[in-house]
């Protein structure tokens, strides 16, 4: 699957593959310090991909704090332009329920939250296109896949 690029993004030939959560696509949208190691792991990967479950997550949360629809559309078209997109297929969401319930296992080890089911899709979009996963969700960083960006 070869990825969609962006007009003036270059990659180099790493053979590198990294899944994009939400969380990642916060930051970098906010242009923070954090965002801006989001987009050197990004410019550095060969291919990206995001499950199409954090379109829906990102629009929400957009939407929820009052951004208007052109602006929820600029930043999902900016995704879906600069990576591989997802669909949860019977395979994936069988990865992704067996992830969620290793990961809500953890989370209670570890004294965290349950995790959501979307960050169990992003592990198991990772793991299925055998990327890293770059995040700083909690949930996510102890995995020897995570590319942990978070505090």
């Amino acid at each position: 699957m070869e990825a969609t690029r962006g007009p003036g993004s270059s990659r180099r030939r790493t053979g590198s593959k990294v899944a994009v959560d939400s969380w990642a696509w916060v930051e970098l949208f906010k242009g923070s310090e954090r965002g801006a190691r989001v987009k050197e792991v990004m410019a550095e990967a060969d291919q990206l991909v995001t499950p199409d479950i954090v379109l829906a997550e990102l629009a929400r949360k957009y939407y929820r704090e009052g951004e208007g629809a052109s602006a929820v559309r600029r930043w999902l078209r900016a995704i879906t332009e600069s990576t591989d997109i997802v669909a949860v297929d019977e395979a994936l969401a069988l990865e992704a329920a067996e992830q969620w319930v290793q990961m809500a296992k953890r989370a209670r080890s570890e004294g965290l939250d349950t995790p959501s089911l979307t960050d169990a899709l992003v592990l198991a979009t990772a793991r299925k296109a055998g990327a890293s996963v770059i995040t700083g969700d909690l949930h996510l960083r102890s995995l020897k896949e995570t590319i942990w960006i978070g505090d």
